[in-house]
């Protein structure tokens, strides 16, 4: 193992296996904290995938410095933190305690912390996070149910969460290439600053701040700053050249789309499904909690279905989210939405479905910790930052695609099919 990863949502690590397998790293996914005597086979990369985003920061900080250990041990010579390239986190974390923990973990060097992710819209521009021609702080982000971002300065973001000095590379710098860059990381250190925002606006410039980042212990980031991170390994003679992609076969059998994410994406790919003929199914919190929406009864509905792949969704607007939350409480309204979506997912597995397209990192979590899922063979991309995936040690293979709530063109629950 060269590269350890440890990531906060399940469709995060997935995204990030995808880029670090393109980029020709025999790459596995481990779904939570693997087990001491774990085989990750002779997989260059290894990517934990937590469900630690939203939980309280404590918790957070204890799973990740429990998957860096595990990584570190099984030999990961550089470790990364990967989180959201939209840098949602609460006020308090946990993008800060959890990245102030491993920095000190890993001896307390200088470290990075990159979310951009070009190819999905995701800049970095003098500290502030674009997402396409928005700032963050006026995209649909602003209403995210669990993690609103009203600030577009990472730096000020950053700085409230963690004791760690925040700094700050521009572009100017990274414009100037790798060389330039490592010398801004060294005046950092010189300054005191123990993690610093650097600007990404291209695919070339998070290549050259993946070289300038060789020898660092840490990285953080989104999954975009990993595509200049392989390189490093085979130019030190420890990576082989790229290899073709490996060959990816989908379980036959029936599909099913669940999709928990109310993301502005989302909602979309909904409403584009919809009216391209796509059986749907609407979930409401509100009735799951009085016991009128049961999984059993959605099961039924799904069966009943014939021609399209059914669609069982709870998106919503923001303001229906806010009601439902106001109700329910904050966290509890989606949680009842995950639970009753994985026990869908595992009743579903009984009567011959074994394609699932689950749209939201939570959701994500939840479906295939119920149905599972330990770890997963990363296969074609059906768009950025998003693969098809088979389940590995299961006795019935499962495909799964694991969609972040924000990622995919409109028509992603209609295309994504075409590839199994």
């Amino acid at each position: 193992m060269l590269l350890g990863a440890v990531a906060d949502d399940l469709t995060g690590a997935t995204d990030l296996a995808l880029s670090l397998s393109r980029e020709g790293m025999r790459t596995v996914q481990v779904v939570g904290i693997p087990p001491a005597d774990f085989d990750y086979g002779d997989a260059e990369a290894v990517v934990v995938a937590l469900k630690s985003r939203t939980i309280p920061s404590p918790e957070a900080v204890a799973l990740s410095l429990d998957a860096c250990r595990r990584l570190i041990g099984a030999g990961a010579e550089q470790i990364f933190f990967k989180y959201c390239s939209t840098f949602d986190s609460t006020p308090e974390g946990n993008i800060g305690p959890v990245a102030e923990a491993l920095h000190a973990e890993l001896g307390g060097a200088l470290t990075l912390a990159c979310p951009a992710f070009p190819a999905n819209g995701r800049t970095v521009y003098r500290g502030h996070l674009f997402v396409g021609d928005m700032l963050l702080s006026d995209s649909p982000m602003k209403d995210h149910p669990l993690t609103p971002m009203t600030d577009s300065n990472l730096v000020r973001v950053l700085q409230k969460q963690t004791a760690l000095k925040v700094g700050l590379v521009t572009r100017d710098v990274v414009g100037r290439g790798i060389k330039a860059i490592g010398t801004a990381f060294e005046y950092a250190a010189d300054r005191g600053e123990e993690i610093v925002i650097i600007d990404a606006i291209t695919d070339d410039d998070l290549r050259a701040i993946g070289q300038a980042a060789a020898g660092m212990r840490l990285i953080t980031g989104g999954s975009g700053i990993a595509i200049g991170l392989p390189e490093n390994f085979r130019r030190a003679g420890k990576l082989s050249a790229n290899r073709a992609e490996s060959g990816f076969t989908a379980p036959q059998g029936k599909a099913v789309i669940l999709a928990g994410s109310c993301s502005t994406a989302t909602r979309r790919q909904v409403s584009v499904a919809i009216r391209a003929g796509t059986p749907a199914l609407k979930l409401d919190p509100l009735d799951i909690a009085a016991g009128r929406t049961t999984a059993d009864k959605v099961v039924d509905w799904v069966a009943s279905t014939t021609g399209a792949i059914p669609l069982v969704y709870s998106s919503s607007e923001p303001e229906d989210v806010k009601r439902a939350q106001q109700a329910l409480g904050r966290d509890r309204a989606g949680e009842l939405v995950e639970e009753l979506l994985a026990d869908v997912a595992l009743r579903l597995t009984s009567q011959g479905y074994c394609r699932f397209l689950v749209a939201g990192g939570e959701t994500s979590g939840a479906v295939v910790n119920r149905l599972g899922v330990q770890a997963l063979f990363i296969g074609p991309e059906i768009d950025p930052g998003v693969p098809w995936t088979v389940s590995v040690g299961l006795q019935q293979p499962l495909a799964l695609a694991l969609k972040s709530g924000n990622f995919g063109g409109e028509d992603f629950f209609l295309r994504a099919w075409d590839l199994v």
